[in-house]
This record gives C-alpha cells, sequence and structure tokens, in this order.
C-alpha cells in the first residue's frame, strides 16, 4: 500500500501529465478552429453533440456550457442515433463527433447517414487518419502523448484534451456573440448565479460607514487615509449636502505623482476625476457588472436621481469574493446570511 507521500507524488504526476495534454494541443492548433467557430456561428440550427463511453460523458458538459452561453446544443448518443434518434438531426444543424481513437464503430456506422442528411460534421479526435477523421468535413485534432493512466488504457488525458477544447470552443463563440452577463441571466433563471445577478445593488451595496468618502476640502494625506481605512483603493468625494462630486482611486493617485513634487498641500477637489460613472440603488447586479466591464473599473458609487451618494460598489462584492450580506433576504429568514 502507497503511503501518504507517495500518493501526493502520484497525483502531481496525474495533473501535470494532463496539463501536458492541454499544452500539446497548441502544437496542432491551426485555422481548422477557427472555421468551426465560424460554422457554428453561422449555423441555422443546433450543434449536435455525440460520442460514445467517457467521450460521450465528455459530450454532454460541452452541450451544457454551448446551451448556458448562447448557442442551441444537444447530445444524440450514437446507438440511440442508430435507432431513430436521427429524426432530431437537420440539415441546418453542425454534428460535433467526439472520439479519440476515431475508430468508434457505434459511432462511425452513423456518419454516412448524417452525410446523407446534409449536416456538416467536426470531429474532436486523436487521429487525424481516422475513419471519423476521414468522414468528417473538419477534423480538429485533441489527441495527448500519452494518458494519466498508468495501464495507459483509461481514458484520463485524453478526455481532458477533449473537455478543454469543447471549452475553447464554447468561449471563442460567446466572444463572437458578444454574449453578455444580462444573456447569461436569462439562462440561468434558477440557481445562486442566477439568483446573484437579479439582486437589486441596495441589498449588497457598501453603506455607512464602510463608505470611503473625503469632503472636496480635504486634503490629499486626508484622502489617502481614507483610501487605506476602506481597502477599495479608491475614495469619493462629496459635498457638503451629501452630492457626489468626484472619485479619487490609486490610478489618479499615481498620475497625481506624475505631475506634481508635492501633493500634501493640494486640495482633494484639485486632482480628483470629477462625475464619475455612477449607479442607481435600484439597478440589478447584472446591470452593474455590465457597465463595470464596458468602462473597466472595479469600484462604482451609488446615488440617488438627485445625485446623493447612497452606498458603493467593489466588483469583488458583486462578484462574491467580498462580504456580501443580503440584508432583505436575511431579515426574511431571521438571521444573517453573508457571502
Amino acid at each position: 500500500m502507497c503511503n501518504g507521500q507517495d500518493v501526493v507524488q502520484i497525483a502531481r504526476e496525474v495533473l501535470r501529465i494532463e496539463a501536458e495534454g492541454i499544452l500539446h494541443l497548441l502544437e496542432h492548433f491551426d485555422e481548422k478552429f477557427a472555421l468551426a467557430v465560424q460554422w457554428i456561428y453561422e449555423a441555422r440550427g443546433r450543434v449536435i453533440v455525440t460520442g460514445i463511453g467517457k467521450s460521450g460523458i465528455v459530450g454532454r458538459k460541452i452541450v451544457a456550457t454551448l446551451s448556458s452561453t448562447g448557442t442551441p446544443a444537444l447530445f444524440i448518443h450514437p446507438v440511440e442515433a442508430m435507432h431513430g434518434d436521427l429524426g432530431m438531426v437537420r440539415a441546418e444543424d453542425i454534428v460535433l463527433a467526439l472520439s479519440n481513437s476515431g475508430e468508434t464503430d457505434e459511432l462511425n456506422i452513423i456518419l454516412p447517414s448524417l452525410r446523407n442528411i446534409g449536416t456538416r460534421v467536426i470531429a474532436f479526435t486523436g487521429n487525424l487518419s481516422s475513419t471519423l477523421a476521414g468522414y468528417s468535413d473538419l477534423a480538429i485534432y485533441t489527441g495527448v502523448l500519452r494518458e494519466a493512466c498508468p495501464l495507459g488504457l483509461a481514458p484520463t488525458a485524453s478526455t481532458t484534451a477533449q473537455l478543454a477544447m469543447g471549452d475553447a470552443l464554447a468561449v471563442a463563440l460567446i466572444r463572437v456573440r458578444n454574449f453578455q452577463v444580462q444573456d447569461f441571466r436569462r439562462f440561468h433563471p434558477g440557481g445562486h448565479l442566477g439568483e446573484r445577478l437579479q439582486v437589486p445593488l441596495y441589498e449588497v451595496m457598501r453603506q455607512g460607514g464602510e463608505i470611503p468618502m473625503v469632503r472636496e476640502t480635504a486634503h490629499v494625506p486626508e484622502a489617502l487615509r481614507e483610501m487605506s481605512d476602506k481597502g477599495l483603493g479608491a475614495t469619493l468625494i462629496v459635498s457638503s449636502t451629501g452630492k457626489l462630486l468626484g472619485i479619487f482611486t490609486d490610478g489618479d493617485l499615481r498620475r497625481s505623482l506624475n505631475t506634481y513634487t508635492d501633493l500634501s498641500k493640494k486640495t482633494i477637489q484639485e486632482i480628483m476625476t470629477p462625475n464619475p460613472r455612477s449607479i442607481s440603488a435600484d439597478h440589478s447586479v447584472a446591470d452593474a457588472l455590465e457597465m463595470m466591464e464596458q468602462h473597466l473599473i472595479t469600484v462604482m458609487p451609488v446615488v440617488d436621481s438627485e445625485g446623493g451618494l447612497q452606498g458603493i460598489l467593489h466588483l469583488h462584492d458583486l462578484l462574491g469574493k467580498g462580504r456580501i450580506r443580503f440584508t432583505r433576504q436575511s431579515e426574511q429568514r431571521g438571521n444573517a446570511e453573508v457571502l
């Protein structure tokens, strides 16, 4: 029996082999991948994924990722396809067939029927000279140098490579389709992420004493202390009536140091960024994330209709990496929920 150190070493070697397998794909990456993305993007039908055994399991995961990110997809088992499920396939669909060897009989037997239907076939295979590759309109290499299984029998690194290529395909399509946060929310109305994206900002924004803010008459050292105390990398500048006037960030500090030799005598109003981008509290987390992504910002003030400061948002809070308290939901449950 292996001791603990041996087990850890075995696990490390498995991860190393599987990582090598994915990196090996980069050496074989070419324009065929871009063509596959173009075909799927332009297709009027769905992506029909098929495979058997471990490749079939990977195929189901690829379907789940594609479907949830704007590319209609479904999985068909090759054996079921032989017995009638091919009736679901249309000429306008794209078939994505998975087989490391490319010689899976149950899969290859349906290829002539797919050709008769008129659908394009894209293969993920480790053998570009295989039957599958020969029947396909496009064959993308997903082979590996070796399996992590010490016997070289159980699909391990090869299925990881297929999975990684499927993720690459899905992410490329996300970019091509310009798939946005609100689109993701539409396909995920349930679950934790879907729930988070729909939460109104007044439930997650930092308020009161958690807001880093100074008056416009404050000098730079005071503003820097406020930034350090609140730990958001920024401070807001407000008037005596609480109206938002500006923001001062780490980036503003660096730019100011390049302009002025001594900031200690400067008021924050002299070097702040005036009229920063802001959002109202009745917008959702998804709305705030979209605005932050569009304008490449990580901190955003929340204001009312008159420009009065109500709170502040940090990107990490919206993504769940900070402390988020769902106040309304917590009150309904009778206890506080901190994520």
